[in-house]
């Protein structure tokens, strides 16, 4: 049974207090810290708060590696492909040593929580200082302290390695450099307790663990109140928040209190499991006026009996039923998933059945991959006897069927004004505007560039496979 850990604030106090010893050493010259990130918006949200330590510590920020003293990355175990690329840019940081020896190079997230990874790492990467994972975040300033520590004692040759085994932890009050003032990432869990058979984020990110409700309202108070125009609510499965809290608050419940702070500001929330999607949760949805008309609902399979063999614990006429009844409560509903193809034991016709879904559920985007086998996990030693050359066909259909699907949808908006949030320039002078739909939908627009950071409508002129275009209108 999992007992949820709370850190508190004596800890910390002892982080701050590493803060200031850091803040005091580097003080002879500026410093300058680079975080790369991979994978999933849970990691940006902690790369956000390892940037507010790095800030705290003294070091300003750079996207220069060259003119990095502190080089973090902050990495993702999902596929093999984000490892390699990590393995990649890692290696390459030798020439940047060479050059300055007293460069740190720190290695954390999820990919470090395994095994065979953190051994690789400390065997094969002489030029990483520190190893830390997910859990370790909230006390980052700490482990870097200590690299620092022991480099003053034992020269370059002494590292930092932080990264065991962990059901994790619920840290409060850490400090943040968000990314954009009109957009904020904002978690209310962490961890998860599925298990599918394919994927390692239990093992890497621990087990479910929901932030008390106050801590949520407050931080999105701030947002609001700071004139953020766009709140998204991360977990790895938002709708489970709320199990092992006392106060009984659930999904939905948190959703309608943060609806109903003050401020003009939509409101999102990823990723959502087709298991516990309710009809409490799409009904909150309909009565909330800012709760975005737009849910990721990953199916990863058409076939009930690969998704059996995945461990999602629904089958696709439930997955159906999900659907109907949540495009009966929300008619404008913009619906976006995952699909996982040549999952191990995968027949041609078990991806038939998830083209058929597909074609019936019409998605407005999908996010497609080839099953990538991972250490640790059940799939990985399930008999997978379709090459890669097959599913690769399987693969290129799907994405045929997807895209378009997506430019139909897009195509239905032609003619039409929606309200959008416009979040950035281009580097198109025709199309000078990047803007979302409430439903999330990439617009790009003509317009004055004073209009970044406010919602206006749009006349959607065209459209293509990946995005709309149109102009501001009064």
């Amino acid at each position: 049974m999992y007992e949820r850990q709370e850190i508190t604030q004596a800890q910390l106090e002892v982080q701050r207090r590493c803060c200031e010893k850091i803040k005091d050493a580097l003080s002879d010259r500026p410093r300058f810290a680079l975080v790369d990130t991979y994978g999933c918006q849970q990691n940006e949200s902690d790369s956000e708060i390892l940037r507010g330590w790095l800030m705290d510590c003294g070091y300003g920020l750079t996207s220069d590696p060259a003119q990095a003293d502190i080089v973090v990355f902050n990495t993702c175990a999902v596929r093999e492909h984000a490892e390699q690329r990590v393995y990649g840019n890692v290696g390459a940081l030798t020439h940047n040593k060479a050059k300055n020896p007293d460069l740190i190079v720190a290695v954390g997230g999820c990919m470090t929580q395994q095994e065979t990874v953190k051994e690789k790492l400390k065997n094969s990467f002489r030029v990483v200082d520190m190893v830390f994972g997910p859990h370790e975040v909230w006390k980052f300033p700490e482990l870097l302290w200590s690299v620092m520590e022991r480099r003053g004692r034992r020269g370059n040759k002494s590292r930092v390695i932080a990264a065991e085994p962990s059901d994790g932890v619920v840290a409060e009050g850490l400090p943040r450099q968000r990314d954009s003032e009109i957009k904020a990432w904002l978690s209310i869990m962490n961890g998860c307790d599925n298990f599918c058979t394919y994927c390692i984020v239990p093992h890497v990110r621990g087990r479910e663990r929901s932030r008390r409700p106050e801590a949520i309202l407050a931080e999105a108070r701030k947002l609001a109140e700071a004139g953020v125009k766009d709140i998204t609510l991360l977990g790895q499965n938002v709708n489970s928040y709320g199990k092992g809290l006392a106060d009984g608050m659930d999904f939905p419940d948190l959703l309608r209190a943060v609806n109903d702070l003050p401020g003009d500001f939509v409101l999102r929330f990823m990723t959502s499991h087709p298991k516990d999607a309710t009809e409490k949760l799409f009904r909150t949805m309909a009565e909330c006026d800012k709760i975005a008309h737009h849910i990721h609902l990953p199916a990863q399979s058409g076939s009930s009996r690969v998704l059996k063999a995945m461990n999602r614990h629904y089958d696709r006429e439930k997955y159906l039923d999900t659907v109907a009844m949540a495009r009966k409560l929300l008619p404008d509903l913009v619906l976006t998933t995952d699909i996982i193809v040549g999952f191990p034991g995968e027949t041609e016709a078990d991806f038939e059945e998830t083209l058929s879904l597909v074609e019936e559920v019409r998605y407005d985007a999908m996010f497609t991959f080839i099953y990538s086998p991972r250490t640790g996990t059940p799939a990985a030693s399930m008999p997978d006897p379709v090459s890669r050359a097959e599913k690769q066909v399987w693969f290129d259909r799907l994405l045929d069927s997807a895209n378009r699907i997506s430019a139909e949808k897009h195509a239905a908006y032609v003619g039409k004004t929606c309200r959008v949030l416009v979040d950035g320039e281009t580097n198109d002078p025709t199309r000078n505007l990047s803007a979302r739909t409430k439903g999330g939908r990439l617009v790009h627009l003509t317009g004055d560039p004073a209009l970044v950071g406010q919602f206006v409508n749009a006349e959607i002129t065209d459209s293509s496979t990946w995005a709309l275009f149109g102009h501001a209108s009064e």
